[in-house]
């Protein structure tokens, strides 16, 4: 299944049913007054969350999506049928913005949450509503009003609470296939995940935590460089950032700084989110280079940093460990 994030789509509610001129004609009612009934309500176009779906897909193709109008009005003062609302679902984490104003919306992380976003127009008034002591057959009526019409940006950003970031080929898609059952594509060159990831790990209590495996930053990933601008907004919703480090690379200080210097220009607050360092790829280097490194981290940081070896699971127990602590589980 191809992974969507973002769709621009138009939305029309239906308009309203028109109100109609009528009289009654029954036989031995011989002054019969005005009987013309109002419009129907159009239908709304109203999103709703589905924790079911993980992809915008579906709206890469489907540019207007419209209600059904309302149905016009009857005699003997019959109102016409309102127009069917179109419900549309959309993945958990869709956030919904008016694409010329930027405005928002709502935000849908809650499974069955709903949100009108273009209302049916009202019906119009059928002659009956025009009965007054001056005017005892009135001929007038209204036609519906249109629905609304917008245009609107779905932005998806997923529901983890914990997001894994690091330059390419630090690791992270390795570390979420041993944590969690998730099978992202792995091999020994940058760029491999082109999407984030998402695996479910369990804690000791059964409970499961969403991880995402979000796709490599590099240096200008918040100017737009890169695979990783288009995936910061995942992890805005994440309440722990596992930072990860490649320890065998050419200079795992330079990029720690790099990843600490995108989180910081990218902005909303993403750098003073809670973040665990993670030091990977022990197995290929000494102990002593390891402890040089981890030293001069730590420094960086002011924090303990972990080493581990996703690979051969060293380290993994006391790392879960100590996300389960910040999440306070």
């Amino acid at each position: 299944m191809q992974f969507i994030d973002q769709a621009i789509i138009d939305v029309k509610a239906g308009s309203g049913g028109d109100g109609i001129s009528a009289f009654r004609r029954e036989k031995y009612v011989p002054a019969g007054g005005p009987a013309g009934g109002d419009g129907g309500q159009g239908g709304n176009v109203v999103l709703e969350a589905d924790d079911n779906l993980q992809t915008l897909l579906d709206f890469k193709f489907q540019k207007l999506i419209s209600a059904e109008n309302g149905h016009r009005g009857g005699p003997n003062k019959c109102t016409g049928a309102s127009g069917d609302d179109t419900v549309l679902k959309v993945p958990c984490g869709t956030e919904v913005r008016h694409l010329s104003t930027n405005i928002i919306l709502g935000d849908l992380t809650h499974k069955g949450q709903k949100l009108i976003v273009a209302f049916g127009g009202k019906g119009g008034f059928g002659n009956a509503r025009y009965l007054s002591n001056s005017n005892r057959a009135p001929e007038k009526f209204t036609e519906g009003k249109e629905g609304e019409e917008w245009t609107l940006q779905l932005e998806l950003k997923l529901l983890a609470e914990v997001g894994i970031i690091g330059l390419p080929n630090a690791g992270k898609s390795t570390l979420i296939s041993v944590l969690s059952s998730a099978k992202p594509k792995i091999a020994d060159y940058p760029f491999t995940t082109l999407i984030p990831n998402l695996g479910v790990v369990r804690r000791p209590s059964g409970d499961g935590t969403v991880f995402a495996d979000i796709p490599g930053l590099i240096s200008g990933a918040s100017k737009g460089i890169g695979l990783g601008h288009d995936f910061l907004r995942h992890i805005e919703r994440t309440r722990v950032l596992l930072h990860l480090i490649d320890s065998a690379s050419n200079d795992p200080i330079n990029d720690f700084k790099t990843i600490n210097e995108e989180l910081r220009s990218y902005g909303h607050d993403l750098i003073s989110k809670p973040r665990i360092f993670v030091l990977n790829k022990k197995e290929l280097l000494d102990e002593n280079d390891i402890k040089k490194l981890l030293n001069k981290i730590e420094q960086l940081t002011g924090k303990n940093v972990h080493v581990i070896s996703a690979v051969t699971r060293f380290g993994l127990d006391n790392l879960l460990s100590s996300i389960w602590n910040e999440l306070g589980y």
